[in-house]
């Protein structure tokens, strides 16, 4: 390897001996995952069984429950098919990426590309994607602390090892890599944060929890179905004789109770619902990580804001250099030194506005990078014997000992404006770099004044997030006078507070209960305001650019960055905002508002039918009475009254404000609505099955059950507007099609009796409506069910 690097020649080489830096990091979950989960689950395993029975029975038309299973199959893999390639696309523009050098020349690569011996170029802001020896360096800072806990950053020098995952913090150099692949700890940073770890769903652990709870009562109902169904049809001898028939009555019998106890769907639904959330989010250019973080949305009662690149653009523009008040102009030497910070080949975004301003100089100069932890950088240069020292930074580290010239910078600073003091020193920069204190020693030369640019709707956002009961909090490393002055023009008002003055945890606590405006803040700070706010029960949101932001981004329930933030910082997240679009904010908790609060509104319809399954299955074997239903006329009952109008729930507009309890709350309402559903359905079946043929008694309780299930989808749906109003109308056509139009009457075996038993039992049923619209009134009043939206 030359100093200019590796050849294309030599990569090639590499690459056919495989020496790479790939690793399986995959974007989004893999195809078999998602055939596997949507296909190869216990319920569909049961219900296959129970259509292969129906099969063999010779009444395909009763395996009509099966064709549900398949829709939710198919629905459920397009969706997330669907959204697997959307992420996968949109994870290559938020993917790290690693400069390196190659033929003399710096290219910017994808860290797969990295191969074995490639020099990488080290730059403030970078990830390590791949195990390196350092060649060179300048005042090489390392955050090491994804990888070994320690907060503190790591000086390296030439011969050091560089770990992956780690964070260039400040300064530059080269390194080679000397570890790639299965080798190295390449991408772990990517891989456990963005990957493996799961962000806390309530969605998914209330309707997993429930669904374990049915797959433990489903066995030993089934046990207890098919003794009912022996003893009902006259014991197992009857059973068994094949001329009889009856083990083919008592076989259908199980598997329309089978049905009517598995709430297909549920889990359908809420992959749904959080992968067309992600679609829509993507069409935003919202970079999902993990669709749960959806939901994580909804849930968000604090959010915290870095300022520079997510309230303000992160552009700054020079505005103007102001003399100390001793003189009257600056010296030409200021502005060579100015010109000089701003020639600096790693420049930040404060040296960049520098150099538009003042030009490129090409000077030989030693350099101490600037660093968030000393807030100021140095430069030596000039003739031999006449070598001057500069620094350039916070206001308060370089004026401590000149007041006036801070009380100066400090009303620049509380006008909005950014500013840095200039001063001249007298020691080298590494002397700096050793000891910052040193820096109050120098003397002022000039105030630099730099101005923001708000984000478009930055401040039509903070007052929404205000109105919604978000706390909003803003974290910033800049002078704490500029930041509040920012807020102050976003409509934040709140005394800014420096950070820097804040020795412990217990001060900071005490801070965050009066303030929610801090300046000087550092990254280590970021992480312990995160943990602080979590600890007192907050859902947290955390949102940033740049590496001080990462770990705090971690450590939030919810990381947002910015799309222009380092790759470190993207790689944490949990969304990407790719256009770096602070305003699309309250749309994304508008999605997660929606995703949460449709999802516990169809699972209320889902798990009152498993309710009233049940008691049908256990009353039925109990009795002794044959099941009051025949398979298919469940599936149409379940069809029009769950299965579609759930899907247009799901999927509905809902504004609705995050309440935790997800789970007491859909168990409180389905369970006593399922119990007045099955003791009306019971109550028509059991009157009319003495007195009417059997094929007609079931079709008074299809009947029956329709009406109490079109009820409780009714109030579910509240507030009623035209569209839902007219969901329910075409639901109420549906069904009376398939009663008068003779090939759905042939096909469903509905008998209608036109006498009084028919009056019966609409009778019975309004009453169980009724019942039902009582006990929604009550869950209303009692928090259990939300009809606001």
């Amino acid at each position: 390897m030359r100093s200019g690097g590796l050849t294309e020649a030599e990569v090639a080489d590499r690459v056919s001996r495989g020496e790479v830096n790939i690793t399986d990091m995959p974007t989004s979950r893999p195809l078999a995952d998602i055939l596997r989960e949507n296909v190869f689950t216990f319920f569909n395993a049961i219900l296959t069984v129970c259509f292969i029975a129906v099969l063999l029975l010779g009444r395909p038309g009763d395996g009509f429950f099966f064709g549900v299973v398949v829709v939710n199959a198919a629905i459920g893999i397009f969706q997330e098919v669907r959204a697997k390639l959307a992420l996968d696309r949109l994870a290559l523009i938020g993917a790290p990426e690693t400069a390196v050098r190659r033929d003399g020349e710096i290219t910017v690569i994808l860290p797969q590309d990295v191969v074995l011996g490639d020099t990488v170029v080290l730059r403030p802001g970078d990830q390590v994607t791949a195990d390196s020896e350092v060649l060179s360096g300048t005042d090489l800072l390392v955050d090491e602390s994804m990888l070994t806990g320690e907060s503190e950053p790591v000086a390296k020098h030439a011969g050091d090892r560089l770990l992956s995952g780690a964070l260039i913090v400040a300064g530059g150099g080269e390194s080679v890599v000397v570890a790639v692949g299965r080798d190295s700890y390449s991408s772990m940073l990517s891989a456990e944060i963005k990957r493996h770890s799961l962000v806390r769903s309530e969605l998914r652990e209330a309707t997993n929890s429930i669904l374990v709870y049915i797959s433990w009562i489903l066995i030993p109902m089934i046990i207890i179905l098919i003794t009912g169904r022996i003893f009902t049809y006259g014991g197992l001898g009857a059973i068994l004789d094949p001329t009889g028939g009856l083990w083919q009555k008592a076989l259908l019998d199980v598997v329309a109770a089978v049905v009517g106890i598995i709430p297909e769907g549920l889990v359908l639904l809420t992959s749904l619902a959080f992968g067309v959330a992600a679609l829509q989010l993507a069409r935003d250019r919202v970079l999902v990580q993990e669709l749960a973080a959806v939901e994580v949305l909804a849930r968000v009662d604090v959010l915290c804001l870095d300022k520079t690149g997510t309230l303000t653009t992160g552009v700054i523009e020079f505005h103007e250099l102001l003399p100390p008040r001793s003189v009257d102009e600056i010296s030409p030497a200021a502005r060579d030194a100015l010109a000089v910070f701003g020639s600096d080949p790693g420049a930040n975004a404060t040296a960049q506005a520098i150099l538009a301003y003042f030009g490129r100089v090409d000077v030989d100069a030693e350099r101490l990078p600037f660093s968030s932890s000393r807030a100021f950088g140095a430069i030596a240069f000039g003739a031999v014997g006449a070598r001057s020292t500069w620094l350039l930074g916070a206001p308060e580290r370089l004026l401590a000992q000149h007041p006036h010239e801070l009380e100066r910078a400090n009303l620049l600073a509380a006008g909005g404006n950014r500013t840095l003091a200039l001063a001249l020193g007298n020691e080298t920069p590494g002397a700096y770099g050793e000891d910052p204190l040193k820096a109050q020693e120098c003397e002022p030369m000039g105030l630099v004044v730099f101005r923001e640019r708000l984000r478009p709707g930055a401040a039509e956002t903070l007052a929404y997030f205000a109105e919604q009961g978000v706390r909003v909090i803003i974290l910033s490393g800049d002078n704490p006078h500029t930041v509040g002055a920012i807020a102050a023009q976003l409509g934040l008002a709140s005394e800014p507070i420096d950070a820097a003055s804040l020795s412990d945890a217990d001060e900071l606590a005490t801070a965050l209960a009066s303030s929610s405006v801090f300046g000087r803040v550092a990254p280590q700070q970021k992480r312990e305001v995160v943990r602080l706010l979590k600890a007192a029960g907050y859902t947290v949101a955390m949102t940033g650019d740049g590496v001080n932001d990462a770990m705090a981004i971690k450590d939030a329930d919810l990381g947002i960055a910015m799309g222009n933030a380092t790759p470190a910082t993207r790689a944490a997240s949990r969304l990407v905002l790719l256009d770096s679009r602070f305003e699309v904010l309250p749309q994304l908790l508008g999605y997660g508002r929606r995703v949460i609060a449709n999802v516990e509104r169809v699972a209320n319809l889902f798990l009152a039918k498993t309710v009233y399954g049940l008691v049908f299955a256990l009353v039925t074997a109990v009795l002794l009475w044959e099941f009051p239903f025949l398979p298919r006329q469940l599936t149409l009952v379940s069809t029009l009254a769950i299965g579609i109008p759930s899907f247009f729930l799901a999927l509905a507009p809902n504004k609705r404000r995050y309440r935790s309890g997800v789970r007491v709350r859909m168990l409180r309402f389905s369970i006593p609505i399922g119990l007045i559903a099955a003791a009306t359905v019971l109550l028509v079946f059991g009157t009319v099955r003495v007195t009417l043929p059997l094929l007609q008694a079931r079709t008074l309780a299809t009947i029956a059950l329709f009406i109490v299930s079109l009820w409780i989808l009714s109030v579910l749906a509240r507030p009623l507007s035209g569209a839902r109003v007219g969901l329910v109308a075409a639901v109420c056509l549906a069904m009376l099609l398939a009663c008068i139009l003779p090939v759905t009457r042939e096909f469903f075996l509905l008998d209608i009796p036109l006498n009084p038993w028919l009056g019966f039992a609409l009778g019975v049923a309004v009453l169980g409506a009724g019942a039902i619209e009582l006990c929604y009134r009550w869950a209303r009043r009692n928090g259990v069910v939300f009809d606001r939206e």
